[in-house]
């Protein structure tokens, strides 16, 4: 069999900072993002009429992972007690590291320094993420309406009440608040863990957030800079 060798389009940049606090799927959280080519791909012609779709298919490598990966794994919506086959989850610990994210179009910058430079939102993308390839997203084909989601099914997405108070609040960059809401409030923390007294790290924007978890509230207790 021959091997394919894949090359970076572009990357990136985004609030994630590290794995941990990512959305777990693309579209969860509202968080802007922009897609900035490679110098070899930063031309106008190559994204002329991308402004006429609402929405991306981004194709990008799993960066973070190593090489590893495993026939079964356990889904964290599963509660990591339920091993499933690979292939039937989105698992990043696959055989070939590939993600595939459905992000919203923004906006495309021509005037960009380094522009074209493709402003999305709702990616669950690590800052820096190398991304493949970007294709439009086609509803009269994409869309299923009569889809089944397999085990994502057997349980419903129950989000988490935040409190953050004002203070700290106020120590995150005014842009960034209703993201990093939104991102704790999709509970970052594997699902496996319920722990009360642990106090968690999530590194968003430029910021360091620590916060508890306790009946189903995410309370946060400290904001520095990263």
């Amino acid at each position: 069999m021959s091997k394919v060798e894949l090359q970076p389009i572009a990357h990136i940049v985004t609030p994630f900072k590290e794995k941990f606090g990512v959305p777990r799927q693309s579209g969860l959280v509202d968080t802007a993002a922009q897609i900035v080519f490679e110098p070899l791909y930063r031309s106008a012609e190559a994204v002329r009429g991308m402004e006429g779709f609402s929405h991306l298919w981004l194709i990008w490598h799993i960066d973070r992972n190593g090489p590893k990966w495993s026939p079964t794994v356990r889904p964290p919506r599963l509660g990591g007690n339920r091993r499933l086959g690979v292939f039937a989850t989105r698992s990043p610990f696959r055989p070939n590291p590939l993600g595939l994210s459905c992000v919203e179009l923004a906006k495309v910058d021509y005037d960009a320094p380094n522009g074209p430079v493709i402003h999305v939102r709702g990616a669950d993308l690590v800052d820096g993420t190398p991304i493949f390839d970007i294709k439009p997203y086609v509803p009269y084909c994409d869309a299923h309406t009569d889809a089944r989601g397999g085990f994502t099914d057997e349980q419903a997405f129950s989000a988490l009440q935040v409190d953050f108070p004002p203070a700290l609040l106020e120590k995150v960059p005014a842009a960034l608040r209703e993201s990093l809401i939104a991102t704790l409030a999709g509970d970052p923390r594997p699902q496996y863990q319920d722990d009360p007294a642990r106090v968690y790290g999530l590194r968003f924007g430029g910021q360091n957030v620590r916060f508890r978890v306790a009946d189903g509230v995410a309370t946060v207790v400290e904001v520095e800079r990263a």
